[in-house]
């Protein structure tokens, strides 16, 4: 049953889910491999610049279209043979996911909640097949394809970089064959090739991200790939693709109308019901007159923890729970659920719920080797940016959270907190793609540090990805570690709002920082720094041969003269007097910690206290309720939180 008007939260974004066959459905056929890839595979991506070369050469392809598709898909990175969240492998991402599920270990998130706050996730066992007359879409398994056109065996196009990169310029040929086009030397020629490379089965995707490919072309490219490899990408800024073959590719038009996407990006309206079922409750979000009624301050970045046809299976059950755009791996293609005006339940914080809009990610967190696309890191940074502008939300860390950095309403409610997108996520590339990157902003005496690691070479060890206790896969991370002193020998830093004893777990945020964070800086000792969090001094390594932060400058909160220590919330609700007859006051009730007298926080925002009474089926009864209270946000652990602006000084960090 709904929770009623006095309950201490709102359990929106905590319902358990239904966890029928059907429900499960295809969000259980692509768990990724988990297992180690084979020796060689780093040795065979030693010429892979040459790789483009011979592949363009030998398939009729132009080298430089080739090189683009390959930076969408995966970066140009092998990923020493594991498979995507999508079960494609190699550069070129090519997909069998029939083969990924064969070979995957069995799922675990060490006990914690999956995507919706329900421990209760049934992994998929190994040995769990998908059945050989199962109708997989065309974008999952392009590598048997690929097999057929070049007479490779599969496993060597899973596995070896080189091969890889022909398997996909056979299916490029092929593609441009089967739209009748010449195998032009022209890059200009292969638009609607590049589309249906894309495995869209509808224009709109095709068409992101054959622009998306054209534009890597234009402005070029350079790196340095996982396996050490440099591949460089010239640009031509004057590359005009004919756009028009498109129209010949025969791929279906979506149901845009009404969605709220930049044009940029592929975007169809998939909508979460919003009606009655049972005794008086209902599902699955709460209509609203956003921005009318209350501000979005909000955009949270979730992962699905299933594939693409099991999380809109789940997003359409009026019983579930329901956020507003879903992004697929394999593509970037956009799903719109929930107009912005109206409130999804998908933070597990009512407060955060009603100022914010939630995006799902096509992944699993505990799976460091289940890469994400280039292609849908770049579609969720223009939607995020197209959304972070319509709607006044600033691009920083306290303002695009992750699951992660939502800090639980009350005391009982912060150890079933959500832990996603992980410590994988990679928030610098994010932020770089929303022209936002994190750079330094003061010297070594601006008073406040910014989280920015390398994410390719920082890999803090974790455990628990596939079994509890044992070590995840070394991976490439956003995450710091914090110690109680300046050492690695020192404890892990102890959150007691969780009251466990802090581990390396992947779910265990006791103990982190992440990219794009910022903290006061409490002191330093050689190689070492220390920040204020969660009412304590916590040390991380930050090396000036290889630094883990940058320095900045900004506004911090410190409790007001005369008080030793200012309560913490896990919401910015209004005072009592502020509710109006037939609304029930909420609690404002403190968090079990404590922000401590010469402590400092970085702030994030001023915000009034606000309530979204919205407890009915009958719009009529919705209404904000906005108080006399102002609050700061503030960057207070892994997760924000906020407090009275009545209790603190704010003050610039230097100085």
């Amino acid at each position: 049953m709904r929770e009623s008007a006095t309950a201490t939260d709102r359990a929106a974004g905590h319902r358990r889910i239904r966890r029928t066959a059907g429900a499960v459905g295809c969000a259980a056929l692509l768990l990724p491999l988990l297992g180690a890839a084979p020796s060689d595979a780093h040795a065979s991506a030693a010429g892979l610049q040459s790789a483009f070369a011979s592949a363009a050469a030998e398939y009729h392809v132009p080298q430089s279209v080739l090189l683009g598709v390959s930076y969408l898909q995966s970066r140009w990175d092998a990923h020493a043979g594991a498979p995507s969240v999508t079960g494609g492998y190699g550069p070129m991402h090519l997909t069998d996911a029939r083969t990924a599920l064969a070979e995957a270990s069995p799922h675990h998130s060490e006990g914690t909640e999956d995507a919706r706050g329900d421990s209760a996730r049934p992994p998929v066992h190994p040995e769990a097949k998908v059945p050989e007359n199962a109708d997989l879409p065309a974008r999952l398994r392009t590598l048997p394809k690929a097999a057929g056109l070049t007479g490779l065996p599969a496993d060597q196009l899973r596995t070896d970089p080189a091969a890889n990169v022909a398997g996909g310029a056979a299916l490029l040929a092929a593609a441009q064959k089967d739209l009748g086009e010449p195998l032009s030397k022209d890059p200009a020629d292969w638009y609607g090739a590049v589309a249906r490379f894309s495995g869209a089965d509808d224009g709109a995707t095709g068409a992101a991200y054959a622009n998306d490919v054209f534009d890597v072309l234009r402005t070029g490219q350079r790196r340095t790939t996982d396996a050490g490899q440099q591949v460089t990408l010239a640009a031509q800024p004057d590359l005009a693709p004919d756009a028009a073959q498109l129209t010949r590719t025969g791929l279906r038009t979506p149901a845009a109308d009404g969605t709220e996407c930049p044009k940029t990006v592929s975007c169809e309206w998939i909508p979460a019901p919003y009606e009655e079922f049972g005794e008086g409750d209902y599902g699955n979000h709460d209509t609203g007159n956003r921005p009318a009624s209350q501000s979005i301050k909000y955009i949270v970045v979730h992962d699905t923890e299933g594939a693409w046809e099991g999380v809109l299976d789940l997003v359409q059950d009026p019983t579930y729970v329901s956020w507003n755009y879903s992004l697929r791996s394999t593509d970037g293609h956009i799903a719109q659920h929930v107009k912005a005006k109206d409130v999804a339940w998908h933070a597990g914080n009512w407060y955060v719920n009603a100022k914010s809009v939630g995006l799902e990610h096509e992944g699993f967190l505990a799976s460091p080797d289940a890469w994400y696309t280039e292609a849908m890191y770049r579609s969720s940074a223009r939607l995020v940016a197209y959304l972070a502008k319509k709607y006044g939300v600033p691009l920083d860390r306290q303002h695009i959270l992750g699951h992660d950095n939502v800090p639980g309403p009350t005391a009982g409610t912060i150890g079933g907190m959500h832990t996603d997108p992980g410590p994988y996520w990679d928030w610098r590339h994010y932020f770089n793609l929303l022209g936002r990157p994190f750079e330094p902003t003061a010297g070594k005496n601006g008073g406040l540090v910014t989280i920015r690691p390398d994410y390719a070479t920082n890999r803090p060890g974790f455990t628990g990805c596939v079994a509890k206790g044992e070590p995840c896969v070394a991976h490439g991370s956003s995450a710091v570690r914090l110690h109680s002193g300046p050492g690695e020998s020192y404890p892990l830093i102890r959150d007691i709002g969780l009251g466990t004893t802090p581990s390396t777990g992947v779910n265990d945020l006791s103990s982190r920082v992440s990219t794009g964070q910022q903290y006061a800086v409490a002191g330093r000792d050689g190689d070492w720094t220390a920040i204020w969090y969660l009412g304590q001094k916590a040390w991380f390594k930050n090396a000036k041969k290889k630094p883990t932060a940058v320095n900045a400058t900004g506004l911090v909160v410190t409790p007001k003269d005369g008080l030793p220590s200012v309560p913490v919330y896990g919401r910015a609700y209004p005072e009592a007097s502020a509710y109006p007859a037939g609304v029930p006051a909420q609690t404002v009730s403190p968090l079990p910690y404590k922000l401590l007298k010469d402590q400092r926080y970085v702030v994030g925002d001023k915000v009034p206290g606000e309530y979204y009474y919205a407890v009915t089926f009958d719009e009529a009864s919705h209404q904000v309720v906005a108080g006399e209270d102002l609050y700061y946000e503030i960057q207070f652990g892994h997760r924000v939180a906020f407090v009275r602006a009545a209790d603190v000084r704010v003050g610039q960090s230097a100085g």
